[in-house]
């Protein structure tokens, strides 16, 4: 490591209720270089960060951390604002009420003559938003702009603090490609400024695109920093994970019959007169991923199918017989079931218990004739999935929102097993998850279909579309634009359909 040191943690460790979250972690961020942390879910690195921060206050006798050679004590965010350190949190912090400039500048309003000079904070705002690629217009408020949007007004935020140390916490995870590619121009130039960076990202690529250094957590504990240049993905794998984790996807080792009749048959799905009709197979032991740029269309087409969205037509047959989608509870009633790509706000209750999770689609089944509930058969229910998906948690009574995300994802798939499902629709499965539980999430989708479930996946991720998938559709502008199964499922053979390279219909 450099001498150029701006931040330096050594030996800090922070306790919970007698659970070490951290035990006697080293981090160093130097000036001019951008400082991955990694880890899996779980690791301490959400717990480190609002260390640095001042949201928690390390152990007493457990180290210390300075800052430009100064020990440093900060026992609140604005005081470590102060000192120069920013950071931008995987769940926004902005008011969705307020103004897109009164969210950059709120607490830091610029004022004249002893009023607030909105038109100065305005133009600041414009200025931020326009360094940073993005057209946003400062008097939007937070609650009518996209995801996207949002994140880039955080980064405005951060920046117009004049930052010596900023910390992105998943920066990349709402962004399309493009505005990915802007981000890290932005952190490039940063870099040049002399501006210290932490990054984490469960995209390990990411961090050999843009980071110089890495330090890797595991259960609280750092288990090793390198430079990036002499670092292999495998080996930064297993310093996350303690294990191998193969780069390979679990194949189908039993071929599929496509002239067999499908699982599911849809035809002529129209979700408005403007668009096209859709028509595609599934066929059971299948998975059947759905690729596509942002704005595609992918999760509509799925929203459509499951009643979730209206659809102007739509016919579907369901091993061979017809039937009526209205609504999600008639796919619900069919056996198909749809896993949010928003499992937070869409697929899960975070409030409740792991156990309520799971079974909230089929409680009626946990009922006595007086209408109450059996906890004995609500209890054996759940622990029946959380055996069988692995589900990590204290309890079943455990609130999902206090377990890792992919424990939350198996906790999405466990409520839609114990319905009996034939069909499950994957949106996103892996989004925000980290290697070691991307992995378990791959075996349990390919052990469901060696079962004869039928699964379709849509994924922004290539290479998991291109590892995974038996068959892969892509789709543009709302169309199914190609069908690729074997040897054509390539990275590049699924950009050119997608981005229009190359047309038509290569048969669904």
């Amino acid at each position: 490591m450099s001498d150029n040191c701006l931040l330096e943690l050594k030996s800090v460790s922070k306790t919970f209720s007698g659970v070490k979250a951290l035990q006697h972690v080293d981090l160093k961020i130097n000036a001019g270089k951008i400082h991955a942390l990694a880890g899996e879910n779980g690791a301490g690195k959400s717990t480190l960060m609002k260390i640095i921060v001042g949201v928690y206050q390390p152990d007493a006798e457990s180290g210390e951390m300075t800052f430009q050679g100064q020990v440093v004590s900060h026992t609140s965010p604005q005081q470590a604002q102060e000192l120069g350190i920013g950071i931008i949190y995987q769940e926004f912090s902005l008011i969705p009420y307020m103004t897109v400039y009164e969210n950059i500048f709120l607490g830091r309003e610029i004022r004249k003559n002893g009023f607030l000079d909105k038109k100065a904070m305005r133009k600041k705002a414009t200025d931020l938003l326009n360094h940073l690629g993005m057209d946003i217009n400062p008097n939007s408020k937070i609650s009518e702009l996209s995801i996207a949007q949002q994140q880039f007004v955080e980064i405005a935020k951060a920046i117009s603090l004049k930052v010596k140390v900023l910390i992105l916490d998943e920066p990349t995870a709402p962004l399309t490609p493009v505005e990915v590619k802007n981000l890290f121009k932005l952190m490039k130039e940063l870099r040049e400024k002399g501006v210290g960076m932490v990054f984490i990202s469960h995209h390990l690529e990411e961090i050999f695109e843009v980071c110089d250094e890495v330090t890797c957590l595991r259960d609280g504990q750092s288990v090793g920093y390198k430079d990036v240049k002499e670092l292999r993905m495998d080996e930064l794998i297993r310093m996350m994970v303690g294990r191998d984790v193969s780069q390979t996807y679990p194949q189908n080792h039993e071929p599929i019959d496509y002239s067999s009749r499908p699982l599911l048959s849809v035809k002529a799905l129209q979700r408005s007169r403007n668009l096209p009709k859709v028509s595609f197979d599934l066929y059971p032991g299948e998975i059947l991923g759905i690729a596509g740029l942002v704005g595609a269309g992918r999760s509509e087409l799925v929203r459509a199918l499951t009643g979730a969205d209206k659809s102007i037509a739509k016919e579907v047959e369901l091993e061979g017989v017809g039937v009526a989608i209205r609504n999600p509870k008639d796919a619900l009633d069919l056996g198909i079931g749809l896993l949010p790509e928003d499992r937070k706000t869409q697929g899960l209750i975070l409030d409740f218990s792991v156990e309520y999770n799971v079974v909230i689609n089929t409680l009626k089944e946990s009922l006595s004739k007086f209408k109450t509930i059996r906890r004995k058969s609500l209890s054996s229910r759940t622990l029946k999935q959380v055996r069988d998906l692995g589900i990590k948690t204290p309890s079943e009574r455990t609130k999902v929102k206090n377990l890792s995300g992919g424990n939350q994802q198996k906790v999405v798939i466990g409520r839609w097993l114990s319905t009996q499902c034939k069909i499950l629709i994957f949106d996103e499965p892996t989004r925000g998850i980290d290697v070691g539980a991307k992995a378990e999430i791959y075996e349990l989708m390919r052990g469901l279909t060696r079962a004869g479930m039928g699964i379709i996946m849509i994924s922004s991720e290539l290479p998991e579309v291109v590892g995974i998938s038996d068959r892969v559709l892509v789709m543009r502008n709302d169309d199914i634009v190609a069908a690729l199964k074997g040897d054509e499922i390539t990275p590049d053979g699924i950009m050119e359909y997608a981005a229009g390279a190359k047309g038509g219909n290569n048969g669904v």
